[in-house]
């Protein structure tokens, strides 16, 4: 079955779920009508509890009783389950090679049942709202990975996320939350550690995106650069980053579903680039030449890095021919 991009494109009428590839008859949500939205958890809860009582173990071969458990709120998802099987198709052929040996081993859904939760969510639906009548009737709501610990992912579905949580210097694109969308997990597993329950974990959240503007990296930028935007990307029309500004980490993104699963302890080799990628298709330019192309769009900063980093390559090879040639 071909996937796809996961894409909410109508606020007014939210599916609860990975609505592109859910059927005519999947409950819908309305915006202004939360309470619907939470009696369908609840009637859901009620008949996963039901499957737990029948049997004690599931076809992903993982008992119940070993399953990760997480904060109140969040009731788990089988297999059989529409749902649940989608995003785990989703998730595992997004992980390129890493697929075949990765196992999910429990998905977990946010019933937002506390009235925090509740809060957030009705929150998150407003601005949503607002988000689209200023960009012209879409306000561009998403899917996107994010990676972090059981208790970092505790603590966001509690609390939601902190400012130690922003990556700013060591994520290059600017300070802000970065999510993957929702055909890259990789994107997001490659900095996950193994937890000590052997697992990984990773939330799948709906994101409000509005209108993005590229960040490109080395960007030191922690807001929209004007009242246009909304968001970052890295690629616009491929994007692997959506960059959530710190400022809205709270009221743009909505955490859903928690994935956990199995992998190799070690995943060096699995993002290896084949072969037949590496190389170049783009037509050959003398190196000033695409530096003043890349000036065009690149920040001064970037372009003086690049400069940087050839001269100093440059240098490396000249000493090592003269070594070479010495011996």
């Amino acid at each position: 079955m071909e996937y796809s991009p996961i894409q909410v494109r109508n606020t007014n009428e939210i599916t609860h779920g990975f609505n592109d590839f859910t059927s005519q008859n999947t409950p819908e949500h309305s915006l202004h009508n939360p309470s619907n939205y939470q009696s369908t958890h609840s009637r859901h809860s009620h008949d996963q509890e039901s499957a737990v009582s029948d049997s004690e173990s599931f076809s992903s071969g993982v008992s119940y009783n070993q399953s990760p458990s997480f904060n109140d709120g969040l009731i788990r998802l089988f297999e059989g389950d529409r749902v649940h099987d989608l995003i785990k198709q989703r998730f595992v052929s997004g992980l390129g090679l890493l697929g075949k040996k990765a196992t999910v081993v429990a998905i977990h859904r946010n019933t937002y049942s506390g009235v925090l939760e509740q809060a957030r969510m009705q929150s998150f639906q407003i601005i949503a709202k607002a988000m689209e009548k200023k960009c012209g009737g879409d306000a561009n709501v998403k899917f996107g990975w994010y990676g972090g610990t059981r208790d970092e992912i505790c603590e966001i579905m509690k609390h939601g996320f902190s400012a130690r949580m922003i990556d700013n210097s060591n994520g290059l694109y600017g300070s802000g939350i970065y999510l993957s969308p929702d055909d890259s997990p990789v994107e997001c597993v490659k900095k996950l550690n193994v937890g000590k329950d052997g697992l990984r974990h990773m939330l799948l959240c709906r994101v409000i995106l509005g209108k993005a503007e590229v960040v490109h990296p080395g960007s030191d930028q922690y807001h929209p650069s004007s009242d246009e935007f909304d968001s970052g990307m890295d690629n616009l029309s491929s994007p692997k980053k959506y960059i959530v500004w710190s400022a809205h980490m709270n009221t743009h993104i909505l955490p859903e579903y928690v994935i956990s699963f199995s992998a190799p302890s070690s995943l060096k080799g699995y993002f290896r680039i084949p072969e037949s990628l590496r190389k170049p298709t783009s037509p050959w330019m003398p190196f000033p030449s695409l530096i003043s192309a890349l000036s065009k769009f690149l920040p001064p900063t970037t372009t003086k890095l690049i400069i940087t980093y050839y001269r100093a390559h440059r240098v490396s090879n000249r000493i090592r021919f003269i070594a070479g040639t010495s011996i």
